[in-house]
């Protein structure tokens, strides 16, 4: 007889230390995007969409150290055309979680098997739901997304198809970014 293992709540505890890392990561930002000087801002300028791109590919390529990256975007879409910020750091972060694709590639299992995990499993082994759910996982701006990346290199899904929908999926949340950068500029 096969023992299924139960799934349960995490703690209340927990949730309150997720809640807490949430909010000290956003007063990070925030921070950074307030002291950001105007002459870093021009250096950081000449790089342009690049600059947007290569923010964006080397803060989704790191799972444990969050690099505060919005805070660029959005002065570089007060300064820049946003669509092409936009654009630039899109393709930018798509680039940067082929880190975690390729890692579920190579068949090593780094996460621990959560609800989350399991639902996400599910998802991503069904090939119609698959580009649906890696689009609504990586639009908003949760961490979230790492585990898509990692099942969906273990599980096969084409690199396209990864690609595509992440690119998507991203385009709708620096969408966000740049329009927010665009209403406080």
């Amino acid at each position: 007889m096969t023992q299924e293992r139960q799934f349960t709540s995490p703690p209340p505890q927990r949730w309150w230390r997720l809640i807490v890392i949430g909010i000290l990561l956003t007063l990070v930002n925030i921070a950074v995007y307030v002291l950001i000087p105007p002459q870093v801002l021009e250096q950081l300028g000449s790089f342009g969409y690049l600059g947007a791109f290569g923010s964006a590919a080397l803060a989704n390529a790191t799972v444990l150290v969050p690099v505060p990256y919005y805070p660029l975007l959005l002065r570089l879409s007060q300064s820049f055309n946003p669509f092409g910020v936009g654009l630039a750091a899109a393709a930018g972060s798509v680039i940067g979680e082929l880190t975690a694709y390729y890692v579920g590639r190579s068949g090593r299992g780094v996460f621990a098997r959560t609800r989350f995990y399991t639902w996400v499993h599910r998802q991503l082994s069904h090939p119609w739901r698959a580009p649906f759910a890696l689009f609504m996982l990586s639009a908003p701006p949760t961490p979230l997304f790492d585990v898509a990346g990692l099942l969906a290199g273990a599980l096969g899904i084409r690199l396209w198809i990864f690609m595509l929908a992440t690119f998507l999926g991203r385009l709708v949340r620096m969408a966000i970014v740049v329009l927010f950068g665009i209403a406080i500029g």
